[in-house]
């Protein structure tokens, strides 16, 4: 049985595509998202063998989305999309799938058959996946915000998940901190922290060797005696 998602902003596709879907006796829906943060969420708690994921979404697109996901966590991905198939050359040299609008049914049970035959590989690979991410997409209070990389003050993890912290505004975000450091300028200050040099006000030197920044806002952050050093080489601080 394949388990499967689909992240699309239009309703009238995720319909057509459960309906489609729903044809075939294997393949169990284990949900629906409109937008790319509530994917993202979905794909870390649903761990669906495949997610059907629409390309054009506002905001934070398909390929954005896919590549904020943790590799260890990275389904089989089939990219649902209206580009011509001209344009799509470059995601078979990159061994992702795709499915173009209006869904073809045959088109549909051919990608069904290389998922049950275990031939399409999860797409570790493909076009924008190594491209700097320039939002963070957060939850805060029944709300989904998008704070820019330049007005991050701090990241940092506790028992919530991973907080984003900006002058006036924050929320918990569903990538790791791995992913931040991989893909955003963001460097460990502490073991669980994360912090955006732009945003350094000043940094006090403890007794034991550890230090504080204090932030543009006047927050502030812990540095740990491991990446203290590595902070002031980038602060060009002898």
């Amino acid at each position: 049985m394949l388990s499967a998602l689909i992240i699309d902003d239009e309703a009238p596709s995720r319909e057509e595509l459960k309906a489609l879907l729903a044809t075939a006796p294997d393949v169990e829906i284990v949900g629906e998202c409109s937008n790319a943060v509530e994917g993202l969420s979905a794909i870390h708690r649903l761990r669906p063998d495949v997610v059907f994921l629409d390309i054009q979404m506002p905001r934070v697109s398909g390929l954005e989305m896919v590549s904020m996901i943790e590799p260890s966590a990275l389904p089989h991905i089939v990219f649902v999309t209206a580009y011509d198939e001209h344009a799509l050359k470059a995601f078979e040299e990159h061994a992702a799938d795709y499915l173009l609008k209006p869904i073809d049914p045959q088109r549909l049970e051919k990608t069904l058959d290389w998922l049950r035959a275990g031939k399409r590989p999860a797409a570790t690979a493909f076009p924008g996946a190594d491209s700097p991410l320039r939002q963070i997409p957060c939850i805060t209070r029944n709300r989904i915000v998008l704070i820019a990389l330049e007005d991050v003050e701090y990241v940092n993890t506790d028992v919530c998940g991973v907080q984003v912290v900006a002058m006036n505004k924050q929320g918990v975000t569903e990538l790791t901190l791995k992913i931040l450091q991989e893909r955003t300028a963001l460097v460990h200050c502490h073991r669980q922290y994360l912090i955006n040099l732009a945003q350094i006000a000043e940094i006090e030197l403890l007794d034991n060797g550890a230090a504080e920044i204090v932030t543009q806002s006047g927050k502030r952050v812990p540095v740990s005696r491991r990446y203290l050093r590595e902070i002031k080489d980038k602060l060009l601080i002898s």
